[in-house]
Order: C-alpha cells, then sequence, then structure tokens
C-alpha cells in the first residue's frame, strides 16, 4: 500500500483538554505521529484544539504550543464556538481529506467535529470505547476492553497499551545528577510531586515544605525537589506555600516557604525556617531528573503511573483533613463534586462516605497489581509522622529496590503512542476500516 504521503496533503486535528492529558498524551502521540509516519508538515498538518477543563491551569495552549511537531493550536474559550459553529478564533482553513483524533475531553466532541469535517474519527479509550457506530477506529489500553464492546463493532477496536507508560528519558542527562543540581556527594534525593491543580497543590505544597522541614533537622543529607508542571510558574507554585495566600494552609499544618532565585546556572528553591532548600525543576518532561530519585512523594493520580513506568519508588499520600477540596473523582461524583455552589456540599458528603467503605487502591500501580506494592497512606495526614516514614523508607534500601522489580513487573510495554499512530495511519489509508479484522495494530 502506498504512503499516506503519496496522497493529497491532510489535516490531523486533535482535540484534548486538561494538564494530564497534554502531556501524558498528546505530547508522546505527537511525537509519535511526526517521527513515524507523517514527517512532512506540508502534507500532514498537526493542529490542536483545546477544550474547557475544570482541572486546567490556563496554561495548556502555551505549553502544546512548545511541542514542535504541532503546527497549530486553538486555546479552550475558543471551544464552544468551534464546536457549535465550525469557525475557529483565526479562521483555520482546512485540507479535503484528515481526521480527528481524541486525547482529552468528551469522546462525543471528535465525532461532532469529524462529521462536521468530513473526516476519520480516531479515539483513544482508557476504559470504555463510545460512540462506535460513528467513529472509524478506537485505541484502547487492554485486551478486555475489547471484549466489552458489540461483536459488530469490535473491528474498530485496537489494542495499543497506557500512554501514560510512554514516560521515558527522552534526553539523558549529560553530567552526574550531583553535579547538575550542585548537591555534595552523597545526597539523597526525594521528589516531591504535589501535581499541577489547584485543588491538590493547596493540600500538598503547605504540608510538602512542612514534611521538608521536619525532616532537615534529623536528615540534613536529604534533599527534596519539586518538577514543576509546565502549567506553573514559579511564582504561582510559591503562593500555595503563603500562609496570607492559601486558605488551606493552617489545616494541612502547613509551613511557609519562600521562593529564592539564585544566580544563573543555580536552580531556584523553596527556603523553609528550618533552611530546608526544596529544589525546583522546570525542565519538561522531568522524567531523567525522576530516575535519579531515591523515593518520591505524591497522591493519587496520573502521576502515580509515570513514575511506575519510570519504576520509581514512591509514597502515595492522600491527606483527608480537607475532604471538599480533594475532588478527585471521575464519572458521577466528579461531576457532582465540582458543581458550581453545591459541589462542595457533595464533595465533603462523596469523601465522607468513600472514607466510611474504604477507598481501596488508589495508586495505579497498585490497581494494575491488585495489591499494594506502593505505600498508600489515606488520613488526616501531618508533617511529622510522614516525615518520619519517608526517613523509615530511605533507610529500607532492600525494600525500595523491591518496589523498583514489582513495578517493572506491571508497568505496561511501551510503543503506545506509536501503535495509536499506526492506527490513525491505517484509518487514514484504508477506505473501508471496518473491515480491520485485527483488535491490535502491528
Amino acid at each position: 500500500m502506498d504512503s499516506v504521503q503519496d496522497y493529497a496533503p491532510l489535516d490531523i486535528l486533535i482535540l484534548s483538554n486538561g494538564p494530564g492529558e497534554v502531556m501524558t498524551w498528546v505530547r508522546p502521540v505527537v511525537q509519535a505521529l511526526r517521527s513515524h509516519y507523517f514527517t512532512n508538515p506540508a502534507e500532514a498538518r498537526i493542529s490542536v484544539i483545546l477544550s474547557p477543563c475544570p482541572h486546567a491551569s490556563g496554561q495548556e495552549a502555551e505549553v502544546v504550543r512548545g511541542f514542535s511537531e504541532v503546527d497549530r493550536v486553538q486555546d479552550p474559550e475558543h471551544f464552544w464556538s468551534f464546536l457549535l459553529w465550525g469557525k475557529t478564533a483565526e479562521n483555520w482553513d482546512w485540507r479535503t481529506k484528515g481526521v480527528v483524533l481524541f486525547l482529552g475531553g468528551d469522546q462525543f466532541f471528535a465525532v461532532a467535529v469529524g462529521k462536521r469535517l468530513g473526516y476519520k474519527i480516531v479515539t483513544y479509550a482508557e476504559w470504555t470505547a463510545r460512540w462506535l457506530r460513528w467513529i472509524d477506529g478506537c485505541g484502547v489500553t487492554q485486551a478486555e476492553a475489547v471484549g466489552k464492546v458489540p461483536a459488530q463493532f469490535r473491528p474498530k477496536v485496537h489494542v495499543v497499551g497506557d500512554l501514560i507508560s510512554e514516560a521515558q528519558v527522552l534526553e539523558p542527562l549529560a553530567q552526574p545528577i550531583e553535579q547538575v543540581l550542585k548537591l555534595p556527594s552523597g545526597t539523597e534525593l526525594v521528589g516531591f510531586l504535589p501535581g499541577s491543580k489547584s485543588m491538590k497543590l493547596s493540600v500538598l505544597l503547605p504540608l510538602g515544605m512542612a514534611i521538608a522541614n521536619h525532616l532537615h533537622k534529623s536528615r540534613p543529607q536529604t534533599q527534596f525537589i519539586i518538577p514543576v508542571a509546565p502549567t506553573l510558574t514559579l511564582n504561582e507554585l510559591s503562593r500555595y506555600a503563603d500562609p496570607g495566600l492559601n486558605p488551606y494552609f493552617e489545616i494541612m499544618h502547613g509551613c511557609k516557604a519562600t521562593l529564592v532565585e539564585p544566580a544563573e546556572g543555580l536552580l531556584p528553591y523553596l527556603l523553609t525556617p528550618n533552611g530546608a532548600r526544596v529544589l525546583l525543576w522546570s525542565r519538561v518532561p522531568a522524567y531523567d531528573l525522576l530516575t535519579h530519585c531515591q523515593l518520591c512523594v505524591t497522591t493519587v493520580g496520573a502521576n502515580t503511573a509515570e513514575l511506575a513506568s519510570l519504576a520509581v519508588p514512591m509514597l502515595v499520600i492522600l491527606p483527608t483533613q480537607q475532604l471538599d477540596i480533594m475532588r478527585a473523582w471521575d464519572g458521577i461524583p466528579g461531576l457532582l463534586a465540582n458543581l458550581p455552589l453545591l459541589g462542595t456540599v457533595f464533595a465533603k458528603l462523596i469523601n465522607a462516605w468513600a472514607l466510611r467503605q474504604g477507598l481501596g487502591l488508589r495508586a495505579w500501580p497498585n490497581i494494575w497489581a491488585g495489591k499494594e506494592i506502593v505505600p498508600e497512606w489515606i488520613g488526616h495526614l501531618s508533617p511529622e509522622p510522614v516525615g518520619d516514614r519517608i526517613e523509615s523508607l530511605l533507610d529500607q534500601p532492600a525494600q525500595l529496590k523491591q518496589m523498583q522489580i514489582d513495578l517493572t513487573k506491571v508497568r505496561g510495554q511501551p510503543g503506545a503512542a506509536q501503535r495509536l499512530a499506526a492506527l490513525v495511519k491505517k484509518v487514514l489509508e484504508d477506505e473501508k476500516p471496518y473491515a480491520i479484522k485485527t483488535t491490535e495494530v502491528d
């Protein structure tokens, strides 16, 4: 079969939304599309249109503009006018042939846009493939998802794997980590991942600063470092460590920290009263840094999947003393918890009920394994016990090594982005994509 690039110029339109989707789905997929199948931008143009997301920081469009593989980006505030009327803010032109690729938001958006443009439609679904009657192909994470699909639509569904498992060191550090960070030999590096969403940062950053402040007294050789989300500026991040700006500071037993931006060549850091320096790493993605951490401290979410992909030991914490702002639920509970006005009431009720029933396994590697292979700590957390738990883990290298072994066993196989890109290519080439007989892309 001829290459896609032998056809008339085409458009690849990616629909996405939040910070997690942009970094863990869009970034590896556009790299795979451009490096393996659509190398000539003149013949295959990649556009990204973002839809509104309640967890967005507002910087997602700028992050995507930083992806060299992407030719055009539209901000989320213009999404509804595009969905309803088909016009972009910059009055983009559209080529005759193309594909709409869903990578975040509502899968229905891809159907509506694809039908309007007359393009093929490909979706990516973690758990449930929807709108199968109207799409041309769907990539799913696991073979079990195919079995849930009605028989007549199964030829459209392909197992590509988990895009989050694409975490990799894109550009390995040229020097030892101690030299890069200007740290003395023998320093223990602990990554702290408070997330990129305001609801998590409000809780986790003041708690994290207090943990670092406490641990610095007994273990000065331990260096905390935060991989700063690309959707955050350093000043925005530091606001969550200021009791005058973060209303949840006191209830989290927070510790005030001051942003310090030293001379060029040195990393900025947050300085606590005890002299702990929590370094701030802005290089994106931070996989090259994370692989050098003896341990990472994070909360539930995509971070746990990325760390699992890198086989980095972790402690997963979920503070529950401020339940109304921990609204990271999926499905109907998540929609209720994020409603205007009544969302706070629903969030408190949902979280209180969940705690009484038991939350079960919440970190992705534990869910994959069906058991706890990395420790999860859920409850009214305070800095001293968490700091002591971190110290205990650092004192048990054999336990950390076992975590690495277990994570290596459960993490997804690499290549999901390339398999999804191959599905896009196949759908574009095939005049009758429904006739695809395999459930996996070769």
